[in-house]
């Protein structure tokens, strides 16, 4: 049986140090640097929490950043303004804890961060991730992403497509 699972932004009571996706370098700085860069308005972080224990299952980081509207593919970047960039909501980390692998619940974090930048108040495109490694890249593409720039990993959702499917 799946937990249901509640997505908070990240808060003081919430306990960051048995947090273990298997990535060293997601876990590190969950535990130890998300909340200065939260405090520095530079990210803000979103947890799920298993609804039963409150323990931290996953998370997200989302800022703001900007794109080269030249590193758009041609069939997106006809259609917007010849600004030299496009603003974007970046998802910097997303990590699901290993016990709750399987459970459907990077795709839940996925779609509440572009929902979230879908909802927010200041304009942006798309949502924009570097993927890490070939499995990230393969999970993203099955959302929806594609991909574009010079970065070998650089995928992009354009909101307006997520918007739509959305309703």
């Amino acid at each position: 049986m799946t937990a249901p699972f509640l997505i908070e932004a990240l808060g003081s009571a919430h306990s960051r140090t048995e947090f273990a996706s298997g990535v060293e370098a997601l876990d590190r700085y969950f535990r130890e640097h998300v909340t200065q860069d939260v405090r520095r308005r530079v990210t803000a972080c979103y947890v799920a929490l298993d609804a039963a224990t409150a323990q931290v299952a996953g998370y997200y980081t989302l800022s703001a950043a900007s794109v080269a509207l030249a590193d758009l593919p041609e069939s997106l970047g006809k259609r917007l303004p010849r600004y030299p960039s496009v603003p974007v909501a970046r998802l910097g980390r997303l990590a699901v804890d290993q016990a709750y692998r399987g459970r459907q619940l990077g795709a839940s974090l996925l779609w509440d961060a572009a929902t979230r930048a879908v909802r927010s108040e200041m304009a942006v495109y798309a949502l924009v991730v570097d993927a890490k490694d070939d499995q990230a890249v393969r999970f993203y593409l099955h959302h929806g992403f594609i991909a574009f720039g010079s970065l070998p990993r650089r995928l992009l959702l354009p909101l307006a497509s997520f918007a739509a499917v959305r309703g």
